[in-house]
């Protein structure tokens, strides 16, 4: 379990803490049981398992609901004290149901101890579903040992023989648990491919445009939005075709991945389209990386041995006040990338947030406008 990916162990872990009506009713079960049993029989020993029995199960229940209020808040270390947390809680309530078992045999209780029998069964098939080997092995031990010793303790055979099958029953347990998480386990890995696959660019590997806005609803600080559009890329469909124009795609989105390092966010919205985020950015920031995006995608291109160069334009906006709609700061970024092209491309342009209009149009230092160029490698 410690060699789990850490998002495969977060989602075990809520599996594991999503037993809530389970928790419950097996403990109200065996308060239930304990108190008849002790009514009945009017023992000492039964009253004083059953108190344990209802403070445990009352103390898992409270820390159910306390997981459930934090789960987001949990880092990984965190969620492997939750664990073993949940695995002490189950121990120590299966304890519990085995010394009622046991003190059921010691006064010769028979109903009493059918009636510990089946308590017994439902908590391992219960959980048995909780998807933690180590946590099923450990709870139904300490629950069926005391079991199996007070039926060897019985001079009958056939409590020996009971003994053997509730060995048996564990061993059968321990399989099934460990055939569960590696079934729950393929499916949480299903699950998280499928994620990646719906927020990513199936072209260029990318992020896309709900991945980007996910992202950008995600900043609580000033932040850097650049959209970026291509100058002359239809002519490179044109020329060498929709494959050659996938590929300088490709390689679009890894050099502006590269202008933006580690940093932020470099997200393909369609078409020949990418926007770049940058968390905690002012306005010299934002400058900055739009004048290296549009100087890094002038620089020629190879595709299948010829050189062709391109060029981009871009929009840029600082939004300080992130209570600003996500669709509106789009629709002003997406307006000052399209006045830079009105203004015959290869430069950035200002977008004002508040007055929704593009200002201050400048041009790329790096090189002129630029159409499509291309020679071929000797």
């Amino acid at each position: 379990m410690h060699r789990l990916d850490p998002d495969i162990r977060r989602d075990l872990a809520h599996l594991l803490y999503s037993s809530m009506p389970l928790v419950g009713t097996i403990a109200v079960a065996a308060v239930v049981i304990g108190s008849v049993m002790a009514w009945v029989a009017h023992d000492p020993g039964y009253a004083a398992i059953t108190v344990a029995l209802l403070v445990i199960g009352a103390l898992r229940v409270i820390k159910l609901r306390m997981f459930a209020a934090r789960f987001d808040r949990l880092d990984h270390d965190a969620i492997i004290r939750w664990e073993r947390l949940y695995g002490l809680g189950a121990a120590a309530f299966g304890l519990a149901i085995g010394a009622l078992s046991a003190r059921a045999f010691q006064i010769g209780d028979g109903p009493g101890i059918w009636m510990c029998f089946g308590l017994s069964m439902a908590f391992c098939v219960g959980i048995v579903s909780r998807v933690s080997p180590w946590i099923v092995m450990t709870s139904s031990a300490v629950l069926l040992i005391p079991t199996v010793i007070a039926c060897l303790m019985q001079p009958e055979p056939v409590y020996r023989m009971g003994a053997g099958m509730v060995v048996l029953f564990w061993i059968t347990l321990r399989g099934t648990s460990y055939r569960l998480t590696a079934a729950f386990t393929e499916r949480i890995m299903a699950e998280q491919a499928l994620a990646r696959q719906a927020l990513r660019d199936f072209l260029t590997g990318l992020p896309n445009r709900a991945a980007f806005i996910a992202a950008l609803g995600r900043c609580d600080r000033p932040v850097a939005i650049i959209a970026v559009d291509l100058d002359g890329f239809k002519l490179v469909n044109d020329r060498f075709g929709h494959q050659a124009g996938d590929e300088l795609l490709c390689q679009v989105g890894a050099r502006l991945q590269d202008c933006l390092g580690e940093a932020g966010l470099a997200a393909r919205f369609g078409g020949d389209e990418f926007m770049l985020l940058l968390p905690a950015a002012g306005r010299d920031a934002a400058l900055a990386l739009a004048q290296a995006a549009v100087t890094a995608l002038s620089r020629p291109f190879t595709l299948a041995g010829t050189r062709v160069q391109i060029g981009a334009s871009a929009g840029v906006l600082v939004a300080g006040d992130r209570r600003a709609d996500t669709e509106a700061l789009l629709g002003q970024v997406d307006r000052a990338l399209y006045a830079a092209k009105r203004a015959g491309g290869q430069r950035w342009c200002w977008a004002d947030e508040h007055m929704a209009v593009a200002v201050a149009c400048t041009a790329s230092s790096a090189a002129p406008t630029l159409a499509l160029a291309d020679e071929q490698h000797a």
